[in-house]
């Protein structure tokens, strides 16, 4: 049963609803109908005087079933049991512990009382999935808690605490065992408590609303569902509820059949998915308690931080004194910053001080289970520091490498027991980035992998295993991306024209201000480490290189694509362009205007042809692995649903047809990936590919 219901033996006056649709009570059309069976039994059942709902010790409800989304709705439907909970002579009482999210915190709306765990979670999340609550929450919460703090909990999506529910007005009472509280409320309490669907309209607050419109704008730029929850919550102020909850149903219904919304479900299920197969079962640790971080710059910092940050005991090996107090620094730095933000108390960060250490010798190492180098991208360093590590650890310890390009296979052939080598590709900021690429070597052994993935669980972060190649997943295509780019400049694009073009589509920002941002030698090193190996036949454009040389390396000199001359913020340089228009001249090439929607489809087909080959080498998994990637890792709008999810509502006739065009311009760059052949061929798409 997904729900329980009885009346109590020891005070017939109490009968108890019980959600029990494990794990996380999701309100699905089994509960629906469990729910209107207790409405049902309580209406045949005579002398109570209250119901009390509730859900797991640690969970009340985390929302509607978006396994359902897909299909045709079924009755009963959530607004409609709602409807029979509120209007209920006998008062229903929510008691929460842990998350009450999307429709588990409309059923707690329809309740007459809300008494929650100090722990528990509240929250709309709907609009992270493309969609706006369904079954009353944007029309009972701003009656409830007014209309600026419904907003931003509505279109923020973002969850809140017990104890800030208390202060909004959502909660009545917030106690350790709310249970016996929701058995103690005084009858008069319960009888004088006002169903939230009768409260009076709220009064809009006009400031309140330009501020979230305006910040929707910068965060949710081309998102539908924030908008319409926005006019939604809006409609509280003049609209009476029953008009207000008919226009929410029928929003509601409408876009849970949008492209956004299937591409948010996508990623949403994507994510969840992304775990340990089913192999590794037999080899995962059961914990990682110490680790090492070979490494204390920018990267190797964000990297510990994240270790003490989930309990591991952790020690930075840096090469001298001086080092070593600079990644001190840095440590401190990062704790400093998470107790400004918010983010970490003060005691937590007194627990992460206790947990992390520095040292410049090597046999600090000895006791931990995971090392993770994190120094230059320079495979002679990397194989000195593994072959210290190896000295000094035990032998069932796993050596893992940070590398963002160097071929695993090479460092692994340098140990004496390559398979306990994996890489583990962390992201900047490594801290607060959710993606870890786990790259699978030729040796490496299924403990390596398994250790990956449960080090990742730990961090909280997504894994994606990756194959060998350069650059793995997401810098292979990434390089691919910046190349498509370069080409445009060279032929009459400029570098902020594609930056404005990316971000209309949804990038948090173009190509050229994300190089300004890391720096423009990072690319320019790994160029030169690529020279050797490179396709004659390829063109290759010389503008970043240019750029490097006068000096221009972003943001940290203050000139790179942009001048940040003005307080730091970008702005257009005419000496890029005339570098751009120069070298365009050098190479004998008439430039020509692009359309934004010109530059956003060649730098998709590009991307999108990469990918595909990623998928043909088996580099990849499957498409929903490049969609986690290019999503976590580089920017790809989310609701969008990644860059493989993307390429199949363009169609692989309409992909091909693109990429046949453009390789009339170079057919070494724009040559089909084979896999998009032989799916134009079958009629297969990108989602069907598993390797």
């Amino acid at each position: 049963m997904t729900v329980k219901f009885w009346r109590d033996d020891r005070d017939d006056k109490v009968f108890f609803v019980e959600l029990a649709n494990p794990p996380v009570n999701a309100i699905n059309l089994a509960v629906r109908r469990g729910l209107h069976d207790a409405m049902l039994a309580i209406q045949a059942t005579t002398g109570l005087e209250r119901v009390l709902l509730m859900g797991s010790e640690t969970i009340f409800a985390a929302g509607g079933d978006a396994r359902e989304f897909d299909a045709s709705p079924i009755a009963p439907h959530l607004p409609d049991v709602l409807a029979m909970i509120e209007a209920s002579d006998i008062p229903w009482i929510a008691v929460i512990n842990g998350a009450a999210l999307g429709g588990g915190l409309e059923l707690a709306l329809a309740c007459r009382y809300r008494i929650a765990s100090p722990k528990a979670q509240l929250g709309l999340p709907e609009v992270l999935l493309g969609i706006v609550p369904g079954a009353g929450g944007t029309q009972r919460l701003p009656r409830l808690i007014g209309f600026a703090a419904a907003l931003e909990m509505i279109t923020s999506g973002k969850p809140i605490s017990a104890k800030a529910g208390l202060a909004a007005g959502l909660l009545n009472l917030v106690d350790a065992n709310p249970m016996q509280v929701a058995l103690a409320v005084a009858s008069t309490h319960l009888a004088a408590a006002t169903p939230v669907g009768q409260l009076p309209n709220p009064r809009i607050d006009e400031a309140a609303l330009a501020k979230s419109n305006a910040g929707l704008a910068r965060r949710a730029k081309g998102q539908i569902a924030p908008v319409k929850a926005t006019e939604l919550v809006t409609l509280t102020s003049h609209t009476n509820f029953t008009d207000g909850i008919a226009a929410e149903r029928d929003c509601f219904l409408t876009l849970r059949q949008s492209e956004q919304a299937k591409a948010l479900r996508h990623v949403f299920f994507a994510e969840r998915g992304a775990k340990a197969p089913a192999a590794l079962t037999n080899h995962m640790p059961k914990i990682i308690d110490q680790a090492v971080v070979v490494g204390g710059g920018t990267m190797g910092a964000g990297i510990a931080h994240a270790l003490v940050r989930a309990g591991i005991t952790t020690v930075t090996i840096e090469t001298n004194d001086a080092t070593a107090k600079q990644a001190a620094a840095r440590a401190e730095s990062l704790i400093e910053a998470g107790v400004k933000r918010g983010l970490i108390t003060a005691q937590k960060a007194d627990e992460m001080r206790s947990r992390y250490s520095i040292s410049t010798d090597y046999t600090s190492a000895a006791n931990a289970q995971i090392a993770i180098e994190a120094v230059v991208e320079d495979i002679a360093v990397k194989i000195t520091v593994f072959q210290k590590l190896q000295e000094v650890m035990p032998a069932n310890a796993i050596l893992a490498s940070n590398t963002s390009y160097l071929d695993i296979n090479a460092i692994a052939a340098s140990l004496d027991d390559p398979s306990r080598l994996v890489g583990l590709h962390f992201f900047v900021p490594a801290h607060i980035m959710k993606l870890l690429e786990i790259i699978r070597g030729d040796a490496s052994a299924p403990t390596a992998l398994a250790s990956g993935f449960r080090l990742a669980k730990q961090l909280g972060k997504i894994p994606v295993v990756a194959g060998l190649c350069d650059g793995f997943i997401g810098n292979r295509i990434l390089a691919r991306y910046r190349e498509a780019a370069d080409l445009l400049l060279l032929h009459g694009a400029t570098s902020a024209q594609i930056d404005e073009a990316m971000t209309g589509f949804g990038y948090a920002m173009g190509p050229y201000e994300a190089q300004d941002m890391s720096g423009l030698d990072i690319a320019f090193a790994n160029r030169r480490r690529q020279d050797a190996s490179r396709d004659p036949n390829r063109t290759y454009v010389h503008i970043a290189d240019k750029m490097v040389e006068a000096g221009r390396l972003g943001r940290k000199t203050g000139l790179g694509w942009y001048s940040y001359a003005n307080d730091g913020k970008a702005a257009t340089d005419p000496l890029v362009d005339a570098l751009i228009v120069a070298e365009a001249d050098h190479a004998g090439i008439t430039r020509r205007h692009f359309s934004n929607d010109e530059i956003v489809k060649r730098l998709l087909l590009a991307m999108i042809n990469e990918g595909a080959n990623i998928l043909q080498e088996a580099v990849a998994q499957n498409a929903s692995d490049i969609d986690l990637v290019s999503i976590l890792g580089y920017g790809f709008p989310r609701w969008r649903g990644g860059l493989m999810h993307y390429a199949d509502q363009l169609g692989m006739v309409a992909i091909l047809a693109g990429l046949k065009d453009f390789s009339a311009e170079d057919q070494h760059i724009w040559q089909p990936s084979q896999l998009i052949l032989d799916a134009v061929k079958t009629g297969s798409d990108f989602a069907s590919f598993k390797n």
